[in-house]
């Protein structure tokens, strides 16, 4: 169990100030479990190798996460950590050699740990197998499971026995997407496809049950769903869905959230999260932002994330940029008609009835760049693929423009997008492999607080499949004020 003396703190009011506490969920058994035939019905655009995508890939973040907020997990023990003998067991939840951190906090361990109350375990099974129409069978089965095994079983969809019962819930990894910390209050997802709606279940019993949130409980907003649904065709329900997930939100200054409006958050969504923060008092503006509704973009964070206060990362086809070198073909001027597509940017302010307009999406982020953050520096942008053709959209597939920002200046990204490495280099980054920075932090080369303006590179050949990167693979609980 997580100490219960330990500093619960959470809070987030930026993307970009030192992240101190977040929630992440390392690469399950369920994700060596999708085959191709349900691979896109399961969200995922390939089949992964479980055994890389852990030791070779993500246990880098792990170590980096650790190194940048619990250092003492990890600090001159790497060796040991990662020795033959040692059989992963640092890494894994249900281990006693585990390495429990309440600052890099595992999600699976949180569900464990709650299902060890009765009431809450019959509560949740029973909730699980009516969604996913288990038999009575089956139910008591899963009863009779220990706490560990159960969390497993209900992340991964199978048996301590090895038996499969359940889909597994493979985008757990992407824990961005279950909620997000508006300053001291946390909005729960409204997950838009079927395959993700068990994860919202578990996560949904986590943040109401854990002795960690309990202090947050009257902060917790859930979106509901438009008055009487219930009673609107199913061509008009589908239409007029709610749905929102973590990645379409940005809490990026103190009074002020962006969210997208995309192939999985609808702008019903977004119209009862402004009118509930507004009559919260949460913040004070709110800028939607819609986007194509491609399964390239899927989430505005797949298109753009901050870097520094005056710094940010984006697609190039999608900002001003690409237009004026859509505007440099000549057969292209004599179209009237766009090709590039546009964005629709709105901004409510409370107390103001008229929404305030943004043609690029430089123009809003130059905005809160200079008057949010206050920011004194020139606003910089680096592109996807450096804007070359056809690296831009190469790079921003394989989530060249979804980063983690461990504190300003100090981003992961991906290895693998080479072309936007050198957009940040021509800006005067460093860049270096996760691999080499840890060995520089093992013998004293480097310490992370004296870190700036660095692109940590992490392998990334399995988990690019998964189509989702660092900024995906965290929800931020406690960042530093900023301003």
């Amino acid at each position: 169990m997580l100490n219960k003396d330990i500093d619960n703190s959470i809070h987030v009011s930026s993307e970009v100030g030192k992240l101190k506490r977040l929630l992440v969920h390392s690469p399950d058994s369920g994700l060596g479990k999708v085959v191709p035939s349900k691979a896109q019905d399961w969200l995922f655009e390939d089949i992964v190798h479980l055994g890389n995508m852990r030791k070779q890939e993500y246990d880098f973040y792990t170590k980096l996460l650790l190194y940048f907020l619990d250092p003492e997990k990890v600090r001159g023990k790497l060796k040991q950590i990662d020795s033959a003998e040692s059989n992963r067991k640092f890494y894994k939840p249900d281990n006693s050699e585990f390495h429990n951190s309440d600052k890099v906090v595992e999600l699976q361990l949180l569900l464990s740990q709650i299902l060890e109350d009765k009431l809450i375990k019959t509560k949740l099974v029973v909730s699980i197998c009516a969604v996913e129409g288990c038999t009575i069978d089956t139910e008591e089965e899963l009863m009779n499971i220990s706490e560990g095994n159960l969390a497993k079983t209900l992340i991964s969809g199978t048996l301590p026995s090895g038996r499969m019962i359940f889909a597994p819930l493979p985008n757990l990894i992407f824990t961005r997407d279950i909620g997000i910390v508006i300053n001291d209050h946390i909005l729960l997802n409204k997950p838009a496809k079927v395959a993700r709606t068990r994860e919202a279940l578990l996560t949904k019993y986590i943040f109401f049950n854990h002795p960690f949130f309990k202090h947050l409980r009257k902060n917790i907003i859930e979106i509901p769903n438009n008055q009487n649904h219930f009673l609107l065709p199913n061509g008009e329900k589908d239409y007029k869905s709610i749905t929102l997930e973590g990645g379409d939100v940005m809490m990026v200054a103190s009074n002020h959230i962006l969210i997208g409006i995309s192939e999985r958050t609808s702008p019903y969504a977004v119209n009862q999260v402004v009118k509930i923060l507004f009559e919260k008092n949460v913040l004070t503006k709110i800028t939607a932002i819609k986007i194509p509704k491609k399964r390239d973009y899927m989430h505005i964070d797949t298109i753009f994330t901050q870097v520094k206060r005056n710094v940010w990362v984006l697609l190039g086809s999608l900002s001003r940029e690409g237009e004026e070198l859509e505007r440099q073909d000549f057969m292209e001027s004599l179209i009237d008609e766009k090709v590039t597509e546009k964005l629709k940017i709105l901004q409510f302010i409370k107390g103001e009835n008229t929404p305030k307009t943004f043609e690029y999406l430089e123009d809003l982020l130059t905005d809160i760049s200079i008057n949010d953050l206050k920011s004194k520096e020139e606003v910089k942008f680096v592109y996807s693929g450096n804007n070359v053709f056809p690296y831009g959209a190469r790079e921003q597939w394989t989530d060249s423009c979804n980063l983690l920002a461990l504190r300003e200046g100090v981003v992961i990204g991906y290895d693998r997008n080479d072309k936007t490495a050198d957009a940040f280099k021509n800006i005067g980054f460093t860049t270096i492999k996760a691999e080499d920075l840890l060995e520089k932090f093992e013998n004293n080369e480097l310490v992370p607080e004296e870190m700036k303006n660095t692109l940590i590179l992490l392998p990334s050949a399995e988990l690019s499949r998964a189509r989702g990167g660092s900024h995906c693979m965290s929800m931020p609980l406690w960042r530093e004020n900023i301003n």
